[in-house]
């Protein structure tokens, strides 16, 4: 399995446990809103809030919690006005990096995100600086137990473009990001036991780090996804599997 695929998997994890549970929340309520104000409170007339939703199904958030969510998206309840921000920019070694946010306050999280890249050894571009290097694509977490076999078998009947087995922690079934609901539904309906599905930028390069530099790009994302306003971070990166097991010691 890449470094790149096992530090996603990674993050996930540390998301769902201990002190950064709080954060998962929010970034999944936070998304809710804005999938609700964009395109409507009815999730079967609305892509993004069945996404947004079946993430919180995943983190286990209440369902009063995402009630309240989409009311608050909707109108019905008072609540704040997140606007969709995307960052470009670079990391240690030259990665290409893609920061995904929702604020309220546009001035404070571009002033945030620039100070947070220089002060890990990066440095935030101009919009279109680096977007050009990855494509938007749905992905669908299966669980473990199903073979190679069976996943490959299933994906390509639903119509996926790709699968990527991950060892021990299942596979990822990817999808041109129209067709995410569509391959989803086929999935489940063929009995194969799914997790998330999300929609991500793959980069269509990546650039291979030696440890020191990946140390220090571990820092900067890491530090990117501590801050509030930050939804997703995507880079063009990829880390040995014993390299980023030494560094997660």
């Amino acid at each position: 399995m890449s470094g790149h695929n096992r530090w996603s998997k990674i993050k996930r994890q540390k998301a769902a446990m201990g002190a950064t549970k709080g954060k998962l929340y929010s970034k999944v309520v936070k998304e809710i809103t804005v999938a609700a104000r964009l395109g409507g409170g009815e999730p079967s007339g609305n892509a993004r809030l069945r996404v947004a939703l079946a993430a919180a199904r995943e983190a286990n958030i209440p369902k009063d919690t995402i009630e309240r969510a989409i009311k608050k998206g909707t109108g019905e309840l008072e609540g704040e006005n997140y606007e969709e921000v995307t960052y470009e920019g670079y990391g240690p070694g030259g990665v290409a990096i893609l920061v995904e946010c929702l604020t309220d306050n546009r001035n404070r999280t571009a002033a945030d995100m620039r100070s947070t890249f220089s002060a890990y050894g990066g440095n935030l571009g101009a919009e279109g600086a680096v977007a050009w290097m990855f494509q938007k694509k749905g992905v669908i977490s299966v669980k473990p137990g199903p073979s190679e076999d069976q996943v490959m078998e299933q994906a390509i009947d639903a119509g996926a473009e790709d699968v990527i087995m991950l060892g021990d922690e299942g596979s990822e079934v990817r999808t041109a990001a129209a067709d995410l609901h569509t391959v989803a539904g086929r999935l489940q309906e063929s009995g194969l036991p799914l997790g998330q599905q999300r929609w991500v930028f793959l980069p269509q390069n990546t650039v291979a780090l030696d440890v020191d530099t990946a140390k220090k790009l571990l820092k900067l994302l890491d530090a990117l996804e501590e801050n509030d306003d930050v939804q997703n971070v995507h880079g063009n990166y990829e880390i040995e599997d014993a390299m980023l097991d030494s560094l997660l010691q």
